[in-house]
């Protein structure tokens, strides 16, 4: 069975190198070689990295003569923003559901003291 597609994205954002990478592209799109300067790694090594992240959906990558170059799909990262906070909603709904029963709580509490 295969990774769910947004399986892939969070797997491919687990790296260091393929987040760096991918901070790179969002200044456009770069060539592997530019990619794989300021990493501490070899070329088929990054090779590599941007096929999971081609994989992933978040990097689309061109072919024109021998120089490969990359640039960012922004749509993966836009489901993967979704479900974040499709679940921080769901969590700050919660949270304020407890924070209202505590202030009921406190407040039962203290009707109940006499001074």
């Amino acid at each position: 069975m295969s990774p769910e597609p947004l399986d892939r994205v969070f797997q491919a954002l687990s790296d260091p190198a393929r987040r760096a990478m991918l901070e790179r592209l969002t200044r456009g799109p770069a060539s592997v070689s530019e990619l794989a300067q300021p990493l501490a790694m070899s070329l088929p090594a990054v090779v590599q990295h941007i096929a999971v992240l081609e994989g992933s959906g978040l990097v689309r990558t061109e072919k024109i003569g021998r120089v490969r170059t990359c640039q960012i799909e922004a749509g993966s990262l836009q489901r993967a923003e979704q479900w974040i906070n499709e679940r921080r909603i769901q969590w700050e709904r919660r949270l304020d559901r407890l924070g209202d029963y505590l202030a009921l709580q406190t407040k039962d509490e203290t009707k109940g003291k006499t001074p």
